[in-house]
């Protein structure tokens, strides 16, 4: 899974999920471009954390959900690091509650950022990797968007989206060169399910036949294989990685 030479942006990445991206990417050989929204301390800690690492490291900002923001942000990788290579999408939020109780502000809230984010991040770096005729997007989905769960409407709407998203770039990008998967983690060991109550948690662990929540190194681990050659006939594939809670 060698990636020296190529340059990645990873969206969400100061932390859970995102922050083992940033990490295994890194450790491919790959320079590495940190999105964050307001973490900008843990992005910074992140970048220091991996200096030892012999890769380029650049901590940038932007809300992903904000077309200008987004186009400013690849030109300063690009000027600093140079053409996006690899795009992990893997920013996100939450906002759960029942249907009837959901705001439209809280149901555009998280399709903003997990799948507009996605798009305009899309849309941004395609061009450069047709042009190359190669590149690698990782879309994070989640097994709840592809089974629905009560009280995430927006959150299986938007992670549903990923995977619709997913296939058509895989289809239109592909003649290019250009790969387009998506990996669908089930729960992970982050700051959002360790907000979860230990009732809940236990049921999920219950419904796991791994009997366990996955470390966000799990789920980076086939993120960064997804990014490299040796995943280089593989396109439009969704990869859970759930400890089988999708079967």
């Amino acid at each position: 899974m060698e990636l020296k030479g190529q340059i990645a942006l990873v969206t969400g990445a100061s932390r859970g999920i995102g922050a083992a991206t940033v990490a295994a990417l890194a450790a491919a050989g790959a320079d590495v471009a940190i999105n964050y929204q307001s973490s900008r301390e843990a992005a910074q800690a992140l970048a220091a954390s991996l200096s030892g690492s012999g890769v380029r490291l650049l901590p940038v900002q932007a809300d992903v959900a904000d077309a200008g923001q987004v186009s400013a942000m690849v030109e300063a990788v690009e000027a600093e690091l140079g053409k996006t290579t690899i795009l992990v999408n893997n920013a996100g939020i939450t906002r759960d509650t029942l249907l009837a109780r959901m705001s439209p502000e809280d149901f555009d809230a998280v399709i903003a950022t997990s799948l507009r984010g996605a798009f305009l991040l899309s849309r941004a770096v395609a061009r450069g990797m047709m042009k190359a005729r190669g590149g690698a997007i990782i879309n994070v989905s989640s097994v709840i968007g592809r089974r629905g769960n009560a009280g995430q409407a927006n959150y299986a709407a938007a992670k549903a989206g990923l995977i619709g998203l997913t296939k058509s770039l895989a289809r239109e990008l592909g003649p290019r060169g250009v790969r387009v998967n998506a990996v669908a983690p089930g729960y992970v060991e982050t700051d959002m399910t360790a907000a979860l109550p230990e009732a809940m948690k236990e049921q999920i662990v219950g419904r796991t036949p791994l009997a366990r929540l996955a470390a966000p190194e799990e789920i980076a681990s086939v993120i960064a294989f997804l990014a490299s050659p040796a995943a280089g006939y593989i396109t439009g594939a969704v990869i859970p990685v759930d400890g089988g809670l999708g079967i």
